[in-house]
């Protein structure tokens, strides 16, 4: 049976992040290019907005989660 999960029992983080290349523009009533670009800088990621290469309409967002800064234990 398939599994997500690597030999070492670890899940598989191909689809961790995640990019559009084309997305459907309602404007263009067709699937289109799309231009990524930053929103906001968030303190837990970023947000960031899918733009139709054709007519330049918002057609999705993104929010791309930091990774969890590492424990510092000062001794």
């Amino acid at each position: 049976m398939w599994s997500m999960r690597t030999r070492s029992g670890q899940p598989r983080e191909q689809f961790e992040q995640f990019q559009a290349s084309a997305l459907f523009c309602a404007r263009c009533q067709a699937a289109r290019p799309v231009r990524e670009r930053l929103l906001l800088v968030l303190p837990d990621g970023e947000l960031f907005e899918y733009l139709c290469v054709a007519c330049g309409a918002q057609v999705g967002k993104r929010k791309a989660t930091a990774p969890a800064p590492p424990l510092l234990i000062a001794g």
